[in-house]
């Protein structure tokens, strides 16, 4: 338990609110042509159990432990991983263009073969002994965020015949405490495998799922090292980056 209480303020910016954003934002929990959905999707109506000051100030996390070299997945190791570095940057905004500071920020992917460094992962591409895939974050006073990684490949799954996801890094952000988690996913621009990826599809407007894809970004790139891509997070609103409902 960490002894900082969270402001109203901050507590409102992260919490997601699903109905202020236009309908086909978000993905649907059934969402029949991405599978395993219908796995995990809940049968009957949900309850709603409002959140109290006491889900909103604790537990949660200490700021103090995420330690200086997380966001820099390129050098965890001993040695350099395999593979295109980027980096990837960006502001976490809400929905009036406020930036949200001091916000967690995590994600995972996978290594440039794409495979997972994880035990479930089967896919039969080399595993990269110096990236493990994982990297955090806290936003600052302007709600940016930057990463340096490892740009990551396409891999197969088992959705349909010959299924292939495009190129893709997890995000998740939390807020003043663990109830505050939102998850979402980073495309990159030009990806051939978007019209064949249903979680690409989920989103039903074809605009909003732009929101998913970042932008090539040359000045933020590092020269001779790294090409950038941008990517905001807006946390609700008209303009709301879609969240993935089934990580959240």
């Amino acid at each position: 338990m960490h002894d900082d209480t969270p402001t109203d303020e901050h507590a409102r910016l992260i919490l997601p609110r699903w109905r202020e954003s236009p309908p086909g934002t978000h993905p649907p929990l059934d969402a029949p042509a991405y599978r395993s959905t219908a796995l995990r999707h809940p049968r009957r109506q949900l309850d709603r159990l409002p959140q109290t000051l006491t889900e909103v100030t604790g537990p949660r996390f200490s700021f103090r432990r995420v330690e200086a070299g997380e966001e820099d997945l390129t050098a965890q190791h001993d040695g350099e991983p395999l593979g295109e570095r980027i980096v990837v940057h960006g502001r976490v905004l809400d929905g009036d263009g406020r930036p949200v500071p001091e916000t967690l920020v995590e994600i995972w992917q996978a290594n440039a073969a794409g495979r997972y460094r994880h035990a479930g992962d089967r896919h039969p591409a080399p595993l990269d002994p110096h990236f493990t895939g994982v990297g955090r974050c806290i936003t600052d006073a302007e709600g940016r965020y930057r990463f340096v990684t490892i740009k990551p490949g396409a891999y197969p799954w088992g959705n349909h015949h010959n299924a292939w996801r495009p190129a893709h890094i997890h995000f998740s952000l939390l807020g003043r405490a663990f109830t505050q988690r939102l998850v979402s996913q980073m495309y990159f621009p030009g990806d051939p495998l978007f019209a064949f990826d249903p979680i690409w599809g989920s989103v039903s407007d074809p605009r909003i799922r732009e929101r998913m894809v970042s932008a090539f970004d040359l000045d933020q790139s590092l020269p001779g090292r790294a090409l950038a891509y941008r990517w905001d997070i807006i946390l609700r609103g008209p303009a709301a980056t879609p969240i993935d409902p089934h990580h959240s």
